[in-house]
């Protein structure tokens, strides 16, 4: 099950200071909603050959389990999109699109969902069938699996019925308008009953799926090992595997020792390049590197205010921080362009975004007198302000692994702005074990949380009260702990109208609560960014913008 390492990379290429080159990619679909192979790795390159050991190097943390059922974070949805296949789909517009299910239909009170479903088989030889849909959303939905954004995905998914081989019925509690933006993730795909069947030990290591890989071995903090699936069926009825012989998944956590990895030809992509290199990239074509530029939909990154304790439970002190924070300037220069500022809770990939910039514009004689009227008047020695013999304190624990360099010198920068008014802004990088368990304990006041979610319905889980109670595995999403019953109505309607203007409606509204209540101060959309170099065909997924390489092939 597992291979012999890739020999370390040279301390030359781990220093080196380099600039690289970019074309801009763009991801196509034909009609099931699948990517196509619309990547190029630049011009001059030689022409793509079949077969080969594809090398991806990731920036993101290193999974402690690769089926995405279990917790549900983003570095597993990375690589789960390589062997696992949702139910369905989802285009470059937002539209739903047959995948495992071929079609679906609901019932007028949107309480019954039918599936009818492909005819597949799992790499392990277990069919793909409706015991293998209730098998998983079963699965999902146990407490003891410990699942966080699948769970909280299916929520309202009381059951499935087996109505025969190929037909699924699920039967909801409330209506779900969310329903397909959810079953179309990673974290909701489809494994084999029968790998489940092995425990949550032996499944974490290689799960089983009907994708183009197959799972073959993991050496921790080092790679996974998959090899091309021969009986692979694409979306649309195509017996047709991947050209790749396989995929070799290293975790590179430098940023530099990936670029520099890529430009060596050690590996032939790389995710999470830095900000200026992409800016680099655009400047000069000569390298053939192509950069894939693909946000991620639900939520924007963002620092959120934990109105659940002091000293952000006053609606005046969170106003201040926002107006004294000024991050746009830091936004402009350390990320040389590549992205731009948000002011929405939501990304700009989804179309129901709605933005309110005037209410982020900075000004600190306003952020003063804000924390004079809540009462913060003294200063210590240092110059944070005080009250009742309390400092203005402010934890932000900041996971390394999830924010690049250039992001957490924005929050540095932010920082010093705040200090300015009297905040003290303590931040605590750790990795992303640490930062889990920071939050689980409710020992910050503010936080940058990235959240993956297809659809407006993100809205739902990140701002709802329910979502100040943590899911199985522990983790909640309500960050900044918004307990607003009027919100939570406007929410719970626009997750089961099954009327698209008065889901847009409400969506809107909730935007603008979280806006107006201060509870965040949005950043930009969460970075998704490839870099590829010695292969073509490369794309990205309409879904969570994970990268597919089901059409990819290496160049020489």
């Amino acid at each position: 099950m597992r291979r012999p390492a890739l020999l370390p990379l040279t301390a030359t290429l781990a220093s080196a200071a380099l600039l690289l080159a970019a074309c801009s990619g763009t991801a196509g679909d034909d009609a099931s909603g699948a990517p196509d192979a619309s990547g190029d790795a630049g011009a001059g390159v030689a022409t793509p050959s079949a077969g080969g050991t594809l090398v991806y190097a990731s920036g993101d943390a290193e999974p402690t389990c690769l089926d995405p059922h279990v917790g549900g974070n983003y570095p597993q949805a990375l690589l789960a999109s390589q062997f696992l296949e949702p139910l369905v789909g989802r285009d470059a517009d937002g539209t739903i699109t047959p995948w495992l299910a071929t079609e679906w239909t609901t019932s007028d009170d949107g309480l019954t969902w039918d599936f009818t479903l492909a005819e597949r088989t799992f790499t392990d030889g277990t069919a793909f069938d409706a015991e293998a849909v209730k098998a998983n959303v079963e699965h999902l939905k146990d407490p003891d699996t410990g699942s966080s954004t699948g769970y909280l995905a299916l929520a309202k998914v009381d059951s499935v019925e087996v109505v025969d081989a190929q037909h699924a019925r699920f039967h909801l509690s409330e209506p779900d308008a969310a329903l397909l933006e959810s079953l179309s993730q990673p974290w909701t795909a489809m494994e084999s009953p029968t790998g489940i069947a092995r425990g949550t030990d032996a499944n974490c290591l290689a799960p089983v799926g009907t994708g183009p890989f197959v799972v073959t071995g993991w050496t921790p903090q080092q790679q996974v090992d998959l090899v091309r699936n021969d009986d692979y069926v694409r979306p649309d009825g195509t017996a047709e595997p991947a050209l790749l012989d396989g995929i070799t998944w290293r975790f590179l956590p430098d940023a530099a020792t990936r670029y520099a990895a890529l430009i060596s030809g050690e590996v032939q992509v790389i995710d999470n390049p830095q900000p200026d290199t992409i800016a680099a990239a655009d400047a000069d074509s000569s390298l053939g590197v192509e950069h894939i530029d693909a946000p991620r939909p639900g939520s924007v990154n963002r620092i959120e205010l934990n109105s659940g304790q002091a000293p952000f439970d006053d609606v005046a002190v969170r106003e201040a921080f926002i107006r004294a924070a000024d991050p746009e300037p830091g936004i402009e220069t350390l990320f040389a362009g590549v992205t731009e500022r948000s002011f929405s809770p939501l990304a700009s990939v989804e179309p129901l975004a709605y933005s309110d910039p005037d209410l982020f514009t900075t000004d600190v004689e306003a952020a003063n007198a804000l924390l004079d009227q809540a009462g913060w008047t003294t200063r210590d020695a240092d110059g944070v302000r005080t009250k009742d013999g309390n400092r203005l304190t402010v934890r932000m624990p900041v996971s390394t692994n999830q924010s690049v360099a250039a992001e957490q010198s924005l929050f540095e920068q932010i920082q010093a702005n705040v200090a300015g008014v009297g905040f003290e802004l303590v931040l605590e990088p750790m990795d992303l074990g640490a930062w889990y368990t920071a939050l689980g304990n409710k020992e910050y006041e503010a936080v940058s949380a990235p959240y993956t979610k297809v659809g407006p319905d993100v809205l739902r889980i990140l701002y709802h009260s329910d979502g100040t109670v943590p899911a199985p595995s522990g983790y909640f999403a309500n960050h900044a702990f918004v307990r607003d019953a009027e919100l939570d109505g406007w929410l719970d309607e626009a997750a089961s109208t099954q009327d698209d203007d008065r889901r847009a409606e409400l969506v809107q509204q909730a935007q603008q609560r979280v806006l107006e209540g201060f509870y965040i101060l949005p950043l930009y959309d969460q970075q998704n960014h490839f870099l590829v170099r010695g292969a073509t065909g490369v794309d990205v997924l309409h879904t969570v913008s994970t990268p597919t390489f089901v059409d990819a092939s290496l160049t020489s």
